[in-house]
């Protein structure tokens, strides 16, 4: 099969001709139709979380059914599936808890890959996944059925994009209705976050990023203000808006130290900080303890949205159905396996929501 293989940490990808072996018990294979291009393969593959290489990353994708190993029951051959990083063994104490997200099970591809190139060099399943290629191995609790009334290409994007979002508002933050909140950074999981914040019911909806662009965009996806980082006194604006409050809820989307940093500052008291996007691995950031304290605030932590797969995938299916949310409008442009490189470029300058591979 074809696939884009990543050989040293900021290189161009090389696309080839790689082996696939088949799934082994309680693994599924599926032939993709559509894989989303995400920040976080663009942080794996610079080398930002200490990963291997050579990688093959991508993990926002959707496609079929094609083959199914032993003892597998969540899915069979032929059905049209969403391919996510989350996996869960539903029986360690995290998925006994209801944090699936979380699992901490054990599972043969964590220490194992199906994937090997011609000279028989074994190739690591980045992000869980391993979707920038025309077929993946994963654990069968990695996928969930969709209709196959919903485009693939769109299914695609419930993969990671929506579901962290989404999810953070959600299942994280759970934002009470007529909260504020303010959303930093708009890239595909800020744009759901601001999605997620209008089936909250929050009342205020102020959208940052440093990019005219996408603040534009954000007003589309439902934000009742936008703010420019670069430019504007987003302290100020925020306490404008909030009777000098500050907001309920802030969710750095963005894996910047910098945008948490600045969104502890936003918080009125008792206010909720949620952490969304992925920085490199050791980042850290110096922490107002006394005003935390004072304060009363909350600082939580958000794994993709603190997913459950199975049941929020066909609630936001169902959504999007209704025309409740948008998918269509996260997707910029459509993109050959062979032009791949130039559609991580142009997502990594922030010219993009969501790229699509379409295979």
């Amino acid at each position: 099969m074809r696939a884009a293989v990543g050989y040293e940490p900021g290189k161009p990808l090389i696309i080839e001709d790689i082996d696939i072996e088949s799934p082994r018990a309680g693994e599924v294979k599926v032939r993709l139709v559509a894989t989303a291009i995400c920040h976080s393969d663009i942080h794996a593959l610079h080398g930002d979380w200490n990963g291997n290489f050579p990688v093959v990353v991508g993990h926002e994708a959707a496609g079929v059914v094609e083959e199914v190993g032993e003892h597998v029951t969540l899915t069979a051959p032929g059905e049209n599936v969403v391919v996510s990083l989350l996996r869960s063994c539903g029986r360690c104490f995290y998925c006994a808890q209801g944090l699936a997200n979380l699992c901490d099970g054990v599972f043969a591809l964590q220490s194992e890959s199906r994937l090997r190139n011609k000279r028989g060099e074994l190739i690591y399943q980045g992000i869980r996944t391993a979707a920038f290629a025309e077929y993946v191995v994963v654990d069968q609790s990695q996928i969930v059925q969709v209709p196959q009334t919903i485009p693939l290409e769109k299914a695609a994007l419930l993969a990671c994009g929506v579901i962290t979002g989404v999810g953070a508002v959600v299942n994280t933050g759970q934002v009470k209705p007529g909260s504020s909140v303010v959303v930093i950074g708009l890239g595909g999981v800020g744009l759901n976050a601001v999605q997620g914040a209008v089936l909250a019911g929050a009342s205020k909806i102020i959208a940052m990023d440093i990019l005219g662009m996408k603040l534009a965009v954000a007003k589309t996806f439902g934000a009742t203000h936008t703010l420019n980082a670069g430019q504007d006194d987003a302290r100020q604006v925020v306490l404008d808006l909030t009777d000098g409050r500050g907001a309920d809820y802030v969710f750095v989307t963005v894996g910047s130290t910098t945008a948490v940093s600045q969104g502890l500052t936003l918080l009125r008291r008792a206010g909720t900080l949620v952490i969304v996007g992925m920085p490199p691995t050791g980042a850290t950031i110096p922490l107002p303890v006394v005003d935390i304290a004072d304060n009363g605030l909350k600082i939580l932590g958000s794994f993709v949205g603190s997913t459950r797969l199975r049941v929020d995938v066909p609630w936001l299916v169902e959504l999007y159905q209704q025309g409740r949310l948008k998918l269509d409008e996260l997707i910029t442009a459509r993109y050959s396996l062979e032009q791949i490189n130039e559609a991580i470029g142009k997502t990594e300058r922030g010219e993009a929501i969501r790229n699509v591979i379409i295979w």
